[in-house]
C-alpha cells in the first residue's frame, strides 16, 4: 500500500525540489525567492549567507562565472516540528557539468527546515554538508547506485 504525503511532507517535498530545480537552472533569483526573509543557507564549502537578497547576491556570480553540477537527490524524511515547521533531510549528489554520471566526491547531506507562510513553505535554513565517509567506500558506493536510480528515471529527487 502506498503511503499519502500529508500536507506539511508534501509542502516540503515541493519545496526541496522546487530548490534543486532553480540550483539546477542557475537561477540565483527563483532559488533565493524560495527563503524566507531572514532565511540561512551554508553552502557545501561551509559558506553561511543570511537573508534573501544576500543569498541571491552570493549565488549570482557563482552561477554567471562557475559551470556548477546538478543535484540529483534521494529524500530520506520529513519531520513537522510544529504546525508551521518541518524539517526534511535528503541525501543528493551531483553531476559536473557535461557528464551524464554523479561524481561520489560532491556526494552531500541536505537538510532544510522551513516554516509555512500561509500555504505557501519556504526555506528558513537549507544545509549542505560533504558526505565524505571517510574509510566507509561500501557506503558511498551504495548512495551513487541508489542517486543513479533516481537520475535513470529523469527525476530531480525522489
Amino acid at each position: 500500500m502506498q503511503r499519502v504525503a500529508s500536507a506539511p511532507e508534501s509542502g516540503l517535498r515541493t519545496l526541496y525540489e522546487q530548490i534543486l530545480r532553480a540550483w539546477n537552472s542557475r537561477d540565483a533569483a527563483a532559488m533565493a525567492a524560495l527563503f524566507e526573509d531572514q532565511g540561512h543557507m551554508i553552502g557545501f564549502d561551509g559558506s553561511q549567507v543570511d537573508g534573501r537578497p544576500a543569498i541571491e547576491a552570493h549565488l549570482g556570480p557563482i552561477f554567471v562565472s562557475h559551470p556548477t553540477a546538478t543535484y540529483v537527490a534521494k529524500i530520506r524524511g520529513v519531520r513537522p516540528l510544529a504546525a508551521t515547521v518541518a524539517v526534511l533531510r535528503a541525501m543528493a549528489g551531483m553531476v559536473p557539468p557535461g557528464k551524464d554520471a554523479l561524481n561520489p566526491a560532491l556526494n552531500t547531506v541536505h537538510t532544510l527546515v522551513a516554516t509555512r507562510k500561509g500555504s505557501a513553505w519556504l526555506a528558513s535554513v537549507f544545509q549542505s554538508t560533504p558526505a565524505a565517509w571517510h574509510g566507509r567506500p561500501q557506503d558511498t558506493a551504495a548512495l551513487v547506485e541508489e542517486l543513479s536510480d533516481v537520475l535513470r528515471r529523469g527525476l530531480t529527487a525522489r
